[in-house]
């Protein structure tokens, strides 16, 4: 199935109810967060409860939630939602406990079959270097893969200036 097609059914929110999770990988610029925002905002149209967030805001506030002892209910936040979209991960490379706090919430969304919803600009081949080690992003990875929909964006970037011929000169 061609990708237009296959993100416009994502516009039904079926991968929602089945618990299905989606990754957008690409470099930046393809609009892999626009379509997210899209489909979240579709699914809040829909009634459904929907977070948005970027992967380092998300893990700047569970770092800050273990110093003031609210991590479990910031956890909550970050679990509990029907479909969960952390955007841009990838751009920082995370250290062990940021990672561990990111397996947290991947696996605790995956035992409850919630749908998180992933733009990222780095392969799953390459998230050992920005998840701390090998294990852990092979362990996220896997909870990800296993009942989810992978979108390869590909083309040039939307912010590229675009190339103007120059008029003819008079």
């Amino acid at each position: 199935m061609e990708i237009k097609a296959r993100v416009a059914r994502l516009l039904d929110l079926e991968f929602i109810d089945k618990g299905t999770s989606v990754i957008f990988i690409g470099n930046p610029g393809v609009g892999k967060t626009l379509l997210a925002k899209i489909i979240g905002w579709r699914a809040c149209q829909a009634n459904k409860r929907v977070l948005f967030t970027t992967a380092a805001d998300m893990l700047n506030h569970l770092n800050a939630s273990q110093i003031d002892h609210s991590l479990i209910r910031k956890l909550k936040l970050y679990t509990e939602p029907a479909l969960l979209v952390i955007d841009e991960l990838g751009y920082l490379t995370l250290d062990q406990q940021t990672s561990n706090l990111f397996y947290q919430v991947v696996s605790t969304r995956h035992s409850h079959q919630r749908s998180t919803m992933i733009t990222t600009n780095t392969a799953f081949s390459d998230w050992g270097n920005i998840l701390h080690n090998t294990t852990i992003a092979t362990a996220i990875a896997d909870r990800l893969v296993e009942n989810s929909e992978i979108f390869l964006l590909g083309g040039d970037s939307v912010r590229k200036p675009k190339q103007h011929s120059n008029p003819p000169a008079e």
